[in-house]
C-alpha cells in the first residue's frame, strides 16, 4: 500500500441494513486510491445486531454510530490508510432484519388517518367558514351584483366548493398518484424536516447517554 493512499467515505444521517451482520458496504459509499483495499473493506464487518427473538431485545435495532468508530476499525486493518470523511460525522443505522411486515395492519393504519384527516379538514374548514362568516359575505355581495336576494345557493357558493378543492391540490402539488409540478410537494417537505429533527434528537440522546458507538 502506497503511502498516499486515501479512502473516501460518505454516509447518511439514517441507514436501514437487512441483516444482522453489518458491513461496511452497507453503510457507505466509498472511493479509494487502491482498488484492492477497497474490496477488503467494503467486506469488512463493523457491527452484529443482537437477534431478535425477545421482545426486550427491541430497542437494540437502532444504534447510533461515531465516524470516528469507523475510522478507528478501518486503520485496524490499514493504519496507514488516510480516511476522509464526506459525510455525516454522526449517524443511525437501523437494522430491520426479522421484521415480518403485515399488510393488513398497514391498510388499516392508512384507512384510519383517512377518516381522521378527512373529518378534520371538513371541520376546520366549516369552523373558518363559520368564524369569518363567508356565508354572510356572500350572501351581501349576491345582493350588491345581482341586486336581489340569495336564496343560500349560488354560483358564488358552487365557484367556491369547486375551487377549495382545486386549490388544495394544487397547493400540495398532488393529484392522486401524479404530481402537478416536480417539485417536492408541502408535506414531503414537512416529513422530512421532521425526519431530520427525530434523528438529530436520537443522535443527541444517545450521545448523552453514552449509547452511542464512538471511540474511547
Amino acid at each position: 500500500m502506497a503511502a498516499q493512499d486515501t479512502l473516501y467515505l460518505k454516509i447518511d444521517r439514517n441507514i436501514i441494513v437487512q441483516d444482522y451482520q453489518v458491513h461496511l458496504n452497507d453503510i457507505a459509499k466509498m472511493e479509494c486510491t487502491d482498488e484492492s483495499i477497497l474490496r477488503q473493506l467494503k467486506q469488512k464487518k463493523i457491527y452484529t445486531f443482537p437477534k431478535q427473538d425477545t421482545p426486550e431485545k427491541k430497542k437494540h435495532r437502532m444504534q447510533v454510530f461515531s465516524i470516528l468508530n469507523i475510522v478507528k476499525q478501518v486503520h485496524e486493518d490499514y493504519p496507514e490508510l488516510e480516511v476522509q470523511n464526506m459525510g455525516e460525522t454522526d449517524f443511525i443505522v437501523e437494522c430491520q432484519a426479522g421484521i415480518v411486515q403485515k399488510q393488513w395492519l398497514d391498510f388499516l393504519k392508512t384507512a384510519v388517518l383517512c377518516v381522521v384527516i378527512f373529518f378534520g379538514s371538513a371541520f376546520t374548514i366549516m369552523a373558518f367558514n363559520n368564524d369569518v362568516a363567508v356565508g354572510e359575505v356572500f350572501s351581501s355581495l349576491y345582493k350588491q351584483v345581482i341586486g336581489v336576494k340569495s336564496n343560500g345557493v349560488t354560483e358564488l357558493e358552487v365557484c367556491y366548493a369547486i375551487g377549495m378543492p382545486i386549490g388544495i391540490m394544487v397547493f400540495y402539488n398532488h393529484i392522486g398518484k401524479k404530481k402537478v409540478t416536480p417539485d417536492p410537494t408541502p408535506i414531503q417537505i414537512e416529513m422530512r424536516k421532521y425526519e431530520e429533527d427525530v434523528d438529530s434528537a436520537f443522535v443527541e440522546n444517545a450521545s448523552r447517554e453514552g449509547k452511542s458507538i464512538d471511540v474511547d
